[in-house]
């Protein structure tokens, strides 16, 4: 990998940091998935600092092609952090529905109150 390379790579990596931290200071990123995206940014940082040392560990690991292994390591965590969101979907949809039923109850409780109060 070229030096030039090298340095683009760092600035991305360095910017997606500062990045996450501006959304956490600006309170639009929980703090639950800021660990998550760090993560993702210091395991990148191997990958742009050493190259060759992370081809080697892969080539040491018995993959002929070193990029197949990037990809296939790029594809486990996207799958991962897909499998995360539809944890986190699913819980604020069951959320969402048990909110719904309590708005509802409270509107007939509310509506049922009206009812006798006028009535009288």
């Amino acid at each position: 990998m070229s030096t030039a390379v090298q340095l683009v790579l760092i600035a991305v990596v360095v910017a997606t940091i500062l990045l996450i931290l501006r959304l956490v200071r600006q309170r639009r990123l929980q703090g639950k998935y800021v660990l998550l995206w760090l993560s993702v940014c210091l395991l990148m940082l191997p990958l742009v600092l050493a190259p060759d040392w992370v081809d080697e560990l892969v080539r040491d690991a018995g993959v002929e092609y070193p990029p197949a292994a990037y990809l296939l390591i790029a594809s486990m965590l996207l799958f991962g952090v897909t499998v995360h969101q539809s944890i986190e979907l699913s819980r604020l949809d069951e959320r969402t529905r048990a909110l719904a039923e309590e708005v509802a109850l409270l509107q007939s409780d509310l509506d049922a109150r009206k009812d006798a109060d006028g009535s009288t």
